[in-house]
């Protein structure tokens, strides 16, 4: 584990684990770092890294973060948060299910690219972001006069079309 500045002197109170270290794993766990949180950045290769910015203040891990022993290193059991932003809709869930069901995390993300997969992770009560789905409602509004049926619609339900698809 590397910790990227010796002093979080920002005064984060959460404890956020970030898995992948992609474009938006990269960008989301340094923007969660420059507001004070206290962040851990997992990804299996050392390289990926090199994404952060400069201004990152957390900690590094290279590892899989599938396996509960990259977990226990990362210190999951002080996580208040697991967010999971793999490029593998597998890993994604499987680190999501390990985070909310056996160290009861409360507030766990996964990014699924499949659609159609969304209703196993609603069923272990993971929140999802689905880049398909989130392109698509930013479409919608972007044509109003072509009516996708993306956006929400009354009591907050949301069409996804895309994923019947």
């Amino acid at each position: 584990m590397k910790n990227n500045k010796s002093d979080n002197k920002k005064g984060g109170k959460s404890y956020i684990i970030v898995v992948g270290c992609g474009r938006l794993g990269a960008n989301l766990a340094t923007a969660l770092s420059d507001v004070g949180e206290n962040v851990v950045l997992i990804d299996k290769s050392a390289e990926s890294f090199r994404k952060l910015s400069p201004s990152f203040g957390g900690i590094t891990l290279v590892g899989d973060a599938s396996e509960m022993t990259v977990l226990n290193n990362a210190g999951i059991a002080k996580a208040t948060a697991v967010i999971s932003l793999t490029n593998n809709d597998n890993t994604n869930i499987m680190v999501a299910q390990l985070a909310k069901k056996m160290f009861n995390i409360n507030q766990v993300i996964a990014r699924l690219y499949d659609p159609e997969r969304e209703c196993v992770y609603r069923e272990f009560g993971i929140e999802t972001i689905c880049p398909a789905v989130l392109s698509m409602k930013e479409i919608d509004i972007l044509l109003p006069s072509i009516p996708l049926g993306y956006l929400e619609q009354e009591g907050g339900e949301v069409n996804q079309k895309i994923a019947e698809k």
